[in-house]
């Protein structure tokens, strides 16, 4: 059953492998003209997500956007929390009288599509193997979503570093959160712990997007004056991760090195 599984999914691959080669020459033939004519396709997402914001949208761009396929979460979660407090929207997103309600809610929802996405890199990974996902990584497909072998490598050593845990903090760190679940994959991490690890880690990332289109409704202004205060916020959090990570590194080779030592030690006597 594996086998028949592994062969579809990699004449899937190699089927879009195949069409991208036949569309490479009318893309470079036409792509000036694109450029300059039509909008770009995240605008155009964009564009449609604006006018269907509902839980069903946020689900289904955070599963594109936690998957391999290249979409930013900050233009999806923000706007919905931010429509979610105003009343006069009309929006389904609206539900309660409750502003801290319907943003949970958005949440939530975000939280799901996160999973969902996860999930899929986490079984293709599963599934189809190192050499597939590699190769993969690096064909005209690939590309087109913005990977190579490069970034999947910069993952994979995250996770060989930090363990099971980057599941978790991998999701809070940018180049890196979109693709920790496929190294999770490859290395078969439990699936318990994975799904705990993703849900907790996508489930603050979210909460930090949602709380910034929550304060943006209505404090425009506010934003606008104490915008270089937020910045310089989130540069002390940026550097409080740092130091973190470098007196976690130094300590543990203090204990590597003190290991060692006795280890010498014991041996000579």
């Amino acid at each position: 059953m594996k086998k028949i599984f592994l062969s579809f999914l990699l004449l899937i691959l190699l089927g879009f492998q195949l069409l991208a080669q036949e569309n490479s020459v009318d893309t470079v033939l036409t792509k000036q003209i694109s450029d300059k004519e039509k909008p770009s396709l995240l605008t155009k997402v964009i564009d449609w997500y604006s006018t269907h914001l509902n839980y069903g949208t946020i689900t289904l761009l955070m599963a594109i956007e936690s998957s391999f396929i290249p979409f930013p979460s900050e233009v999806v979660v923000p706007p919905a929390a931010y429509v979610a407090c105003d009343e006069t929207s009309g929006s389904t997103l609206y539900m309660t009288d409750s502003e801290i309600v319907n943003v949970l809610l958005v949440i939530l929802f975000a939280t799901l599509g996160a999973m969902i996405g996860a999930l899929i890199n986490y079984f293709l990974a599963l599934f189809l193997g190192r050499p597939i996902i590699y190769w993969f990584a690096d064909s005209k497909l690939g590309r087109l979503f913005l990977l190579n072998s490069e970034k999947i490598k910069k993952a994979e050593d995250y996770f060989v570093k930090h363990g099971n845990i980057s599941t978790f903090v991998g999701r809070l760190v940018p180049g890196i959160r979109q693709l920790i679940s496929i190294p999770a994959g490859l290395a078969k991490m439990k699936f318990a712990p994975f799904l705990l690890y993703t849900f907790l880690g996508a489930g603050i990332w979210n909460a930090i997007l949602a709380v910034l289109g929550y304060i943006a409704h209505g404090q425009k202004d506010i934003i606008d004056e104490y915008s270089h205060i937020l910045s310089y916020i989130l540069l002390a959090l940026v550097g409080i991760g740092i130091l973190y990570f470098i007196i976690k590194a130094i300590v543990k080779k203090r204990r590597k090195a003190k290991t060692s030592f006795y280890q010498t030690a014991s041996y000579n006597i």
